[in-house]
């Protein structure tokens, strides 16, 4: 009787494990097409798109509760718009991350990125999945307005072309030409929403426009061996520190200037005015004390503010048209 009752035991112990067998079989390839999906996002720097897509939703927001007249746009709008924006700045950015993948694989920063690091292989393959999610955005937003979709458009040809093809590695006003790009997200929020443009989207564009040198300059600096090694001529790559950072003190008191002057100019009252006197004297009070001590570590620090400052400053622009 024992050795019966061991025999169906190990019976049904092999039974148990053709059952493991066959649901590792179907795992396998599950995992594998989770891991592939989640280096295809990778590729699109989800968090530049995220920040980008916040602007366009809070432009969109101010548009259509303080810029617009008549109703509010419909829920299928919204979701169109958003949906278009995203597929526009990551598709970008897997171009970009093609164009760049020969010197992404010598710097430090970049060198564990998908293509460099051969999880998309051949670099083919991230080229073809960025041209498809413009060709995306390009169709809905043609389907908003002809304008939205010229604005997305644009944005890729300033960024892609203009940015990384022509003026990234010959230039160091490259942040300059191609930071243009960076203020068109928010420039299509107010076009999905009211298929015009008038002066307020522009000064909000702008003001992304004169946020970038702050953000790309003060990583620049700390990355400056790696730029020099790829020989980009990235601002502090050809230029002293000193004169680097005046740069960006510079911009960033411009920014200062115009994010107030949006405040009186926009359809905003306290909440706005508010956030972007306090968070823009803070970001200024950094950049000055980096002016007075230049470092690499400052920098960095100015760096990893100067995403939290725009989407604060953004989520002031909502709060604000929100409230009563």
């Amino acid at each position: 009787m024992t050795g019966s009752v061991s025999g169906d035991r190990v019976s049904r112990i092999g039974d148990r494990g053709s059952v493991i067998g066959d649901q590792g079989s179907v795992s396998g390839p599950l995992i594998t097409v989770y891991r592939s999906l989640i280096t295809y996002v990778e590729v699109t720097k989800p968090a530049s798109v995220a920040l980008l897509v916040f602007t366009a939703l809070g432009t969109m927001i101010v548009a259509a509760r303080g810029g617009a007249p008549g109703p509010g746009p419909a829920a299928g709008l919204w979701l169109q718009a958003i949906a278009a924006i995203t597929l526009a700045t990551a598709g970008t950015n897997a171009v970009t991350c093609y164009i760049d993948r020969d010197m992404d694989a010598v710097m430090e920063r970049t060198k564990h990125r998908p293509i460099p690091a051969r999880r998309i292989d051949p670099p083919e393959r991230a080229l073809a999945w960025g041209l498809t999610l413009l060709a995306a955005s390009l169709l809905l937003g043609w389907f908003i307005n002809p304008l939205s979709a010229l604005i997305l458009l644009v944005g890729f040809v300033d960024d892609a072309v203009v940015y990384n093809l022509l003026t990234k590695r010959r230039s160091p006003l490259n942040v300059i030409l191609g930071g243009f790009s960076g203020g068109l997200p928010a420039l299509f929020g107010w076009t999905a929403v009211t298929g015009s443009v008038s002066l307020t989207p522009i000064l909000i564009a702008a003001l992304v426009v004169l946020w970038i040198p702050n953000h790309i300059w003060n990583l620049a600096i700390a990355y400056t061996e790696d730029y020099r090694r790829v020989q980009v001529p990235m601002l502090p790559a050809v230029y002293s520190l000193q004169k680097t950072v005046r740069c960006i003190v510079s911009t960033v008191l411009l920014m200062y200037v115009l994010s107030i002057v949006l405040g009186f100019v926009g359809p905003f009252g306290w909440v706005y005015l508010s956030v972007a006197l306090v968070s823009g004297l803070a970001v200024c009070v950094g950049n000055v004390g980096l002016l007075l001590k230049p470092t690499r570590e400052r920098a960095w620090a100015m760096f990893k503010l100067s995403s939290p400052y725009l989407a604060v400053l953004f989520l002031g622009m909502i709060v604000d048209v929100l409230g009563p």
